[in-house]
């Protein structure tokens, strides 16, 4: 049986995902971000955590954004393949969605239209509309609003499959380590690992809204996101970048099949707030 949805249901999700995804923490942000504020061992650190602990309440309380960069809106959007859609164009409505909810929400608009000549569109359109189409009727809305501070400091690494394991660690090493402070630790680390130059960047992001309490069901690639975690968190970087246990929240790490003669892993870093919202309609 195919399933009709209107668009125009598309557009109200999306506006109402765009608006909580800027003023709210995720649930498991919150519960990660309370949990290593008991758990680190600077004062400095705990200071910062505990400063950022009373930014997001007040930015809840008082119906304030979590940052002032609200982000590129970046959606994904999973398709049952028995579902049909009846109104406007899905991606006009997608637009439509991020429009209203960044204008009426008093979001900050951020995009500019053309990359060069910087015009701002004024309604932090366009999105970015990653779709898949998948089994079922429903359809899956990921809308992650994605602040450019720790998307500058992301990375993809074009490794031999030579490399190995080890090439994979030190590319995911490198990239925290060159990020710095600029990614406002503390933060989480999305990799994809495999496919072609883009796919392990869309790996990457995908990976990015994955609650920061689960891991991967790959028993290898779960041992690595609790090495990488380990690791990274001994470098010091620490809350705001000034010194600490806690540089990152979660590694999350996902893979797909590649090419015989290559090993592509993209990095791509999210600040401590690492927005998402999830709807299934």
């Amino acid at each position: 049986m195919i399933r009709t949805i209107q668009t125009d249901e598309i557009t109200k999700n999306i506006k109402e995902m765009c608006i909580q995804a800027n003023h709210y923490l995720s649930a498991d942000m919150d519960a990660a971000m309370k949990r290593v504020a008991d758990t680190e061992q600077s004062e400095l650190g705990k200071k910062i955590l505990h400063q950022l602990q009373d930014n997001l309440k007040i930015a809840d309380e008082e119906m304030i954004p979590i940052c002032q960069d609200t982000g590129m809106a970046v959606i994904f959007l999973e398709v049952g393949q028995d579902v049909h859609f009846e109104g406007t164009a899905i991606e006009d409505a997608v637009n439509e969605g991020v429009r209203q909810g960044y204008t009426e929400g008093f979001l900050r608009k951020s995009v500019v239209g053309d990359p060069l000549i910087r015009e701002n569109t004024k309604d932090n359109t366009p999105a970015v509309i990653h779709y898949s189409i998948v089994p079922g009727d429903q359809v899956k809305i990921t809308m992650a609003p994605k602040g450019f501070g720790s998307e500058n400091m992301s990375r993809v690494f074009m490794l031999k499959p030579a490399d190995g394991i080890e090439g994979v660690k030190h590319a995911i090493l490198t990239a925290v380590k060159d990020a710095g402070p600029n990614a406002c630790p503390p933060m989480v680390v999305g990799v994809g690992i495999g496919g072609t130059f883009e796919k392990c960047a869309l790996l990457a992001k995908q990976a990015l809204t994955r609650p920061v309490d689960e891991h991967s069901d790959i028993p290898y690639v779960k041992d690595l996101e609790e090495e990488m975690l380990s690791k990274i968190n001994q470098l010091g970087i620490g809350p705001g970048g000034l010194g600490g246990t806690t540089t990152a929240l979660a590694v999350n790490i996902n893979t797909y099949p590649t090419h015989i003669a290559g090993l592509p892993v993209a990095v791509n870093i999210c600040c401590h707030v690492n927005r998402h919202v999830v709807r299934t309609l």
